[in-house]
């Protein structure tokens, strides 16, 4: 809705302006003093820049000082929804590879380029910085023939990647493996404690009684038999949440010991690492949620209907972990995802670019 709105807003002030300036003059306007269009590719105003190429798509054509068209600088910027703007455009689409500034620069190894910090940190996590600008990458390199990939005498931009981002990698891998580490000491207490509580059930065992032929009691052992509530409804609960516990934690101890050994390879960052992640963070939340559920059945165990609001006042404050664990967690869950989504249409949809 505020998309739709500032578009409106921009097509009202530009018919303003129209009314002012003629036609054919649109051009030298739009580059004297400076070039707005390319000042609001590199600041990201995509409304402003759909009004004008709607109305005047010749404006794309228009290079700036260093020979860069609004596409370029929007590379260079690191401007996903100005770039997205090429979809739109077919005729540019085919001809946008063979476009050099006057470095020499195509606009692959534009996107090859380290980016200014204040671009990159729009994305919070090293590893996140590192797949979005694999993300970059890979798209622009699916718009570039492949004879454009690679100039004579000149390393090719894949190389140039490499080289330009060889210490975002090392930064990457050292978040990464950290938020693992931390998320598996988690999982690894969750484990102790729910596997300890399958051994001392709530109640204890039911009394098992041996004795002699002639009727006199040889032993009297209480760490023998079935469970004391084995056939109340909460133990069913308590048996089927510790159960549920264990084997998230487990499976969550697992993926984080996963992405631990792995040698975090360029590519790892833009599927691997963050599947990982998401289903670790996944299995990790599963397990508090059922290791408190266990812990909560075992008061609705103890106290009859008189006493019923002790077991819900304890159910009621052990929702409290689960909720600050849900918010304070949230945050990188759903950038995790945000990542996931962005790889999976950037493989298996034929559409606009998602970039975060």
């Amino acid at each position: 809705m505020m998309q739709i709105q500032a578009y409106k807003m921009v097509e009202l002030m530009w018919s303003v302006v129209l009314n002012v300036i003629p036609e054919n003059k649109v051009s030298d306007f739009m580059m004297n003093p400076s070039s707005m269009l390319h000042e609001a590719a590199r600041v990201g105003n995509v409304e402003f820049l759909k009004v004008l190429t709607n109305e005047y798509p010749d404006l794309a054509w228009n290079v700036d000082g260093g020979r860069k068209s609004i596409f370029h600088v929007a590379v260079e910027n690191r401007q996903a929804s100005v770039f997205s703007l090429i979809y739109e455009m077919g005729e540019f689409l085919d001809y946008l590879p063979y476009y050099f500034d006057e470095e020499n620069m195509s606009l692959l190894e534009l996107a090859a380029q380290m980016p200014d910090p204040s671009h990159l940190n729009r994305i919070s996590g090293a590893a996140f910085q590192m797949h979005r600008e694999l993300l970059w990458f890979k798209q622009v390199e699916k718009i570039v023939e492949l004879t454009m990939r690679r100039k004579k005498g000149k390393r090719s931009p894949r190389e140039l990647f490499t080289q330009q981002h060889k210490g975002l990698v090392e930064d990457g891998e050292k978040w990464m493996k950290k938020t693992a580490n931390s998320c598996m000491l988690v999982a690894t207490l969750i484990t102790t404690v729910v596997f300890a509580a399958i051994f001392t059930v709530p109640g204890g065992y039911t009394n098992t009684t041996t004795t002699s032929t002639t009727g006199s009691v040889i032993e009297n052992n209480n760490n023998t038999g079935t469970p004391l509530f084995l056939y109340h409804k909460w133990f069913t609960v308590f048996v089927i949440s510790d159960a549920t516990a264990l084997i998230s934690s487990s499976t969550a101890i697992l993926l984080f010991l996963s992405i631990l050994t792995s040698r975090c390879a360029e590519e790892d960052f833009l599927l691997w690492l963050p599947l990982k992640l998401v289903f670790g963070l996944g299995t990790l939340f599963l397990s508090v949620v059922t290791m408190v559920l266990a812990f909560s059945a075992t008061f609705f165990l103890f106290y009859g209907k008189d006493t019923a609001w002790v077991p819900l006042l304890v159910a009621g404050m052990a929702i409290v972990p689960v909720y600050c664990f849900g918010v304070l967690q949230f945050r990188l869950w759903a950038d995790t995802i945000a990542a996931l989504r962005a790889t999976y249409f950037l493989y298996f949809r034929n559409s606009k670019p998602i970039l975060f």
